[in-house]
């Protein structure tokens, strides 16, 4: 596949620390859900900056869209999108991995993590395919938490939050350790999700944590 060259349809901030930039969508570009992006900054000294960012769209979709975390005081490509305005160009490079799901199961994540889901969240959504699964989502506080209504009104009883650094009532407080999931989850016989490789994991509990 070759470079494209996308602009900037609409860039907003979802947290203090995420934005979403949606995009135009190269005509017969496709990509496999879960998958994510090599993008760079269309500017000079960025040309050659590339930073792998997932899909939260719908392949089927007639726009792109990222969910991007840019946290205060780091320096990179991440923290340059913020500088970046409606018309912009980014260069869309070669897609790398695939998050394939297998089934019903119990998403478990942190931070930032969440984004490689977002887009089967809502496929899932789209065909109406739920289901029984469950999310585990770990966060530092509750203004770190993205997408929360839009979680809860998916999952609702089945969606599950744990802040590590905030006590509020109706949240877990505590880190995401083996104990607490053995608390949350009462049957292991299904598929386990969690970002950074071990996907699809039947039977088998990972762990995450809140990413700085």
């Amino acid at each position: 596949m070759g470079n494209n060259i996308i602009n900037i349809r609409s860039i907003n901030q979802v947290t203090k620390d995420f934005i979403r930039i949606v995009t135009s969508k190269p005509p017969e570009f496709t990509y496999k859900q879960g998958q994510a992006a090599q993008i760079a900054i269309n500017k000079n000294g960025w040309l050659k900056v590339e930073k792998p960012f997932t899909f939260t769209c719908l392949p089927a979709n007639d726009y792109l869209e990222f969910t991007i975390k840019t946290p205060t005081g780091h320096k990179g490509i991440t923290n340059d999108l913020l500088l970046l305005q409606k018309y912009d160009e980014l260069v869309l490079h070669s897609n790398i991995g695939v998050l394939t799901y297998k089934g019903e199961g119990v998403f478990i994540d942190g931070g930032d993590g969440i984004t490689s889901f977002i887009d089967i969240f809502r496929q899932l959504k789209a065909k109406n395919e739920i289901g029984k699964n469950k999310l585990i989502f770990a966060n530092k506080t509750k203004a770190d938490i993205i997408l929360e209504e839009e979680f809860k009104t998916l999952f609702e009883a089945a969606y599950v939050n744990i802040l590590s650094d905030e006590k509020i009532e109706g949240y877990h407080y505590g880190n995401m350790t083996e104990e607490f999931i053995r608390e949350m989850v009462t049957d292991f016989d299904k598929q386990f999700y969690a970002s950074g490789g071990a996907y699809g994991q039947r039977g088998r509990i990972v762990l995450t944590q809140a990413r700085d």
